[in-house]
């Protein structure tokens, strides 16, 4: 039995890890696209590392396009298997993967005008919103918990990660020629353990090995009490003081409703200002609207708060933006505001837009709440460069720079520790380190086996290891 890894390998995107049975059966773990590479991203998107056709079965832990953004593409090259995924990760597919379609279809046809003057043949997106639709056919949803035989040789079960709605940690069962069983876990991305909206990470059954993302594996995040506080001093400060706009630029799932929900709250103790929030993203409102229908992935602190407030999601200011026309009047009001948008690495959808419109304002303060890849246009204004391109266009930046981290949906070094604490050390035979950038894994190694881990690999690209 072998595993490969083909995405995520020292880097954060383009999730996939592929396992052979003792049999030859093979399964992929995530299909995810690769994001924020630059020139390099779509050949490494078409580059899949396999042949789709060979591909038995695809079980996917969570939602986010850098981990399910390959699967129209994988479909559409000819895989015939089946994709098993939480029933809260198969309703956000259906949106998340028609979006990110309709994103490639826009950027490639911009793409193909410049061609067109250049005298060049036009491109094909690498893949359409009808092949993201066909995509979903695919999906089996199987509940947490529920342990589903996938043949007379592999059985699944996903357990509660709390990284968003729906997200899972995975742990396979499979057979060896020796009759004996090896439990491989796949940790997907772990989340926090805060109480605002989901429950946290749950314990997961014991694992012989155990795949695990590293995003901030060698970091501590703030305290998250004071990152409320955080977000209604810079709403103060932006648009009270400076009548200005506050752009937050906000992952679609998850953490829009993060910071929707907290200024609900802050709205409901009367401590936000009077100030229009707009939530500009179509793909925002159908997420909040499915996070309504899975009230299961609740911790017990929302649910609890949604006895007395039924709609966590909305309050008298908060307006969804859902046309291109509303979205761009936005650009021209004069009025203090606070928008959120898509992309939460402010490398494309609508906040690009508003960025490009806003950052060389004095008056705006663009607020940075999770995680952006180091080459993508968020980690560039987050890090303080002083000018930057958008569009093919050089901005300066003038907007004033804030960043709140306790708002990541990714555990922390100390909360990654307590995620594996439910197993027993002896009996793990290897932690493998992906969905890290190489130094932050080399640290979290070496926490690891301070910690008494003793066995910790990290592997390139490509590698394959035998279990």
């Amino acid at each position: 039995m072998k595993i490969q890894f083909l995405g995520a390998a020292k880097e954060v995107t383009g999730s996939k890890h592929l396992i052979t049975t003792p049999k030859g059966k093979k399964i992929l773990l995530d299909c995810g696209m690769y994001q924020g590479k630059g020139l390099e991203t779509d050949s490494l998107n078409r580059e899949l590392g396999f042949e789709p056709g060979e591909i038995d079965y695809l079980i996917l832990s969570h939602p986010h396009i850098d981990h399910s953004g390959l699967i129209p593409y994988l479909v559409k090259q000819g895989f015939e298997g089946t994709i098993f995924s939480t029933p809260a990760t198969r309703d956000l597919c259906a949106i998340m993967l028609q979006d990110s379609a309709g994103i490639q279809e826009s950027d490639t046809r911009t793409f193909n005008k410049k061609r067109s003057r250049q005298g060049l043949p036009a491109v094909e997106p690498i893949y359409t919103v009808e092949d993201a639709q066909n995509a979903m056919s695919y999906f089996i949803s199987v509940p947490y918990g529920r342990t589903l035989r996938l043949d007379d040789e592999t059985s699944l079960q996903f357990t509660d990660n709390g990284h968003i709605l729906g997200s899972a940690t995975v742990l396979l069962t499979i057979k060896k020629e020796d009759g004996e069983s090896v439990k491989i876990a796949f940790s997907g991305d772990v989340g926090r353990y805060t109480k605002r909206i989901l429950r946290s990470p749950q314990p997961f059954a014991q694992a012989d090995y155990i795949i695990m993302e590293t995003t901030y594996g060698d970091r501590v995040h703030g305290n998250i009490d004071q990152s409320e506080q955080e977000l209604l001093r810079a709403v103060v400060d932006t648009c009270c003081k400076k009548k200005g706009k506050l752009l937050i630029p906000s992952f679609a799932i998850g953490r829009a409703q993060e910071i929707i929900f907290a200024l609900n709250k802050l709205w409901e103790q009367r401590l936000l200002p009077m100030i229009d929030v707009y939530v500009d993203s179509p793909l925002s409102l159908n997420a909040t609207n499915i996070m309504k229908l899975h009230s299961e992935c609740f911790c017990d602190e929302m649910k609890e708060f949604m006895k007395t407030d039924p709609d966590p999601f909305g309050f008298e200011k908060l307006h969804y933006v859902q046309s291109v026309e509303e979205s761009k009047q936005l650009n021209y009001t004069k009025i203090p505001c606070i928008i959120i948008s898509a992309s939460g690495m402010m490398e494309a959808g609508r906040i690009k837009h508003h960025i490009a419109n806003n950052i060389e304002n004095n008056r705006t303060t663009i607020l940075g709440v999770g995680y952006c890849a180091p080459t993508t246009l968020g980690a560039k204004i987050l890090r303080g460069d002083r000018f930057v391109s958008i569009f093919g266009t050089e901005y300066k930046v003038k907007a004033e720079i804030r960043k709140i981290d306790s708002y990541s949906a990714h555990a922390d070094r100390d909360e990654l520790l307590r995620y594996l604490s439910c197993q027993d050390k002896s009996k793990i035979k290897k932690v493998i380190l992906v969905h890290g950038e190489k130094q932050t894994q080399e640290n979290f190694a070496q926490t690891l086996k301070e910690n008494g881990y003793s066995d910790v690999f990290i592997p390139s690209k490509g590698e394959c290891l035998e279990i």
